[in-house]
C-alpha cells in the first residue's frame, strides 16, 4: 500500500483534480481507497459530495483532516486501507508538512507557466528539510498539469523541473483538456464519463502508473 500526498506551494495548479482522478483510478484497480482532505478550501470534499449525488456512493472514504493531526490520524487509518490519497493546500501549511512526514509518495504538478516555476526553489528545499526529518525517504515527483498542447513553454519548464534532483521529473503531461473540468463538475474522474476523452485517459493512465509503478490499463465505462 502507499500514501500519495498531492500537494504544491501555489494554488490553481489542479492539485485536486490529480488527487480526486487518482482516488478513483485506485478504487478501479479494485484497492480500498482513502481520500484524506487536507486543505482548508476543502475542493476534495465538495467534489465527493457532487460524486454521490451523481453516482450514488464515491467508492472510497472520505475524511477531512487539517493541521497537525493528519500525521497521527493518517499512521492511524493506514493499516485499513490499500492506499491513502491526501489532498494538501498549496502553500507551505502545517497539513502539508505533516502530510509529507507521513506519506511513501509526494506528488506536485507544474502548471507550464514561468511564475510556477518561481516556486520550484522553495518546494525543493521543503522536500530535502522533511527528507531530513523522515526515518525513510519518501519519493517526490513533479509533473507538468495543464499543458498546453503546442508551445515551448511545455519543453522549458520540462528542462527546468528536471534540474531539481528532489523531484523526480516525470515526462507524463496532463493536457489542458476540457474534459478534466467538465468530469470534475459532476463528481467524476475524467474515465467514468459517458464519452470519456480517450486522450485524456491515456494521460491519466500513464501518470498513475509511473507514480504507482504499476501497470494497470483503464477501460472507459
Amino acid at each position: 500500500m502507499a500514501v500519495i500526498v498531492v500537494g504544491s506551494q501555489k494554488g490553481g495548479v489542479g492539485k485536486t483534480t490529480i488527487a480526486t482522478n487518482l482516488a478513483a483510478w485506485l478504487v478501479l484497480q479494485g484497492a480500498e481507497t482513502l481520500l484524506v482532505d487536507a486543505d482548508d478550501q476543502a475542493s476534495a470534499s465538495d467534489f465527493s459530495a457532487y460524486r454521490e449525488e451523481t453516482r450514488g456512493s464515491t467508492g472510497y472514504t472520505l475524511v477531512q483532516i487539517n493541521g497537525s493531526h493528519v500525521r497521527k490520524q493518517v499512521e492511524s487509518l493506514r493499516p485499513k486501507y490499500d492506499h491513502i490519497v491526501i489532498d494538501t493546500g498549496g502553500r507551505d501549511t502545517t497539513s502539508q508538512r505533516a502530510a509529507m512526514y507521513v506519506c511513501d509518495v509526494f506528488v506536485t504538478p507544474f502548471n507550464p507557466r514561468a511564475y510556477d516555476l518561481w516556486t520550484v526553489p522553495r518546494l525543493a528545499d521543503l522536500v530535502d528539510e522533511v527528507q531530513s526529518m523522515r526515518p525513510t525517504p519518501m519519493e517526490a515527483y513533479s509533473f507538468i498539469n495543464r499543458a498546453d498542447t503546442r508551445s515551448l513553454d511545455n519543453r522549458q519548464v520540462s528542462d527546468a523541473l528536471a534540474e531539481y534532483q528532489q523531484l523526480k521529473f516525470l515526462p507524463h503531461p496532463l493536457t489542458n483538456r476540457k474534459a478534466f473540468a467538465n468530469s470534475a463538475a459532476i463528481g467524476l474522474a475524467v474515465f467514468e464519463m459517458e464519452q470519456p476523452d480517450p486522450k485524456a485517459v491515456a494521460e491519466i493512465e500513464a501518470l498513475f502508473n509511473e507514480i504507482t509503478h504499476g501497470s494497470y490499463v483503464t477501460t472507459p465505462a
